[in-house]
C-alpha cells in the first residue's frame, strides 16, 4: 500500500472514532446519600428500622450501627466482663441481630499494647466470647455469631497512655456492608 493510502486510511479511521466518542449526559444524577453519620437518620429515629427517606438501608452496617448505637463495647484493663453500658450497647446490638435473622456477625476481640502477643490474643478471644454469650443470651442464635482476636495487632488508637488504651480494649460486633 502506498503512503498516501495509508495515511487516508488513518485519518479515515480518527475520524470515524471520534464520531464514537461518549458524550457527557445533559443532567447528572444526583450523587448518593451518606450514611457516614449514622445517627443523620432523618427523623427515622423511631425504631422502626425501615429505612425509608434516610438513605440508611435497612440489614446493612449503617443501619446497625443506627439503629444499635454503636459495634463497639470498651473493657477495664486485663478484663473480659461486660459492664453495664456494654450491656446496654449488647442489648441494642441483640435486638438488631433479632430483627434481622438474615445476617451473620463476627465478633472481634482487641487489646491494648501492653502485655505478650500471647496474651493478649487469649485475652482478646475472651472479650470477643463475653460479647457473643451476651448476644446469645439475648436471643441471637450462636450459630450466626463468631468470633476472632487480634490482640494488640489492630489498635483504633496510637498512643502509649492511659486515654489510648483504654480504646483499644474492645470488642466489636462486625457485620457485613
Amino acid at each position: 500500500m502506498s503512503r498516501a493510502k495509508l495515511s487516508i486510511l488513518a485519518v479515515a479511521t480518527l475520524v470515524a472514532l471520534a464520531g464514537c466518542a461518549k458524550k457527557p449526559p445533559k443532567q447528572l444524577p444526583p450523587p448518593p446519600p451518606s450514611s457516614s453519620n449514622p445517627s443523620d437518620n432523618n427523623g427515622m429515629g423511631n425504631g422502626s428500622g425501615n429505612g425509608v427517606g434516610s438513605g440508611v438501608i435497612p440489614g446493612s452496617r449503617a443501619d446497625f450501627i443506627a439503629q444499635a448505637g454503636s459495634d463497639t463495647i470498651h473493657f477495664a484493663t486485663d478484663s473480659y466482663d461486660v459492664d453495664s453500658e456494654s450491656r446496654g450497647i449488647l442489648s441494642a446490638q441483640a435486638k438488631w441481630l433479632v430483627a434481622h435473622p438474615g445476617v451473620q456477625a463476627t465478633i472481634e476481640g482487641h487489646c491494648d499494647e501492653r502485655g505478650t502477643r500471647e496474651y493478649n490474643l487469649a485475652l482478646g478471644e475472651r472479650r470477643a466470647n463475653s460479647a457473643k454469650n451476651f448476644l446469645v443470651s439475648a436471643g441471637v442464635p450462636a450459630s450466626r455469631l463468631s468470633v476472632i482476636s487480634y490482640g494488640k495487632e489492630r489498635p483504633v488508637a496510637e498512643g502509649s497512655d492511659e486515654s489510648a488504651w483504654a480504646q483499644n480494649r474492645r470488642a466489636v460486633t462486625v457485620v457485613p456492608q
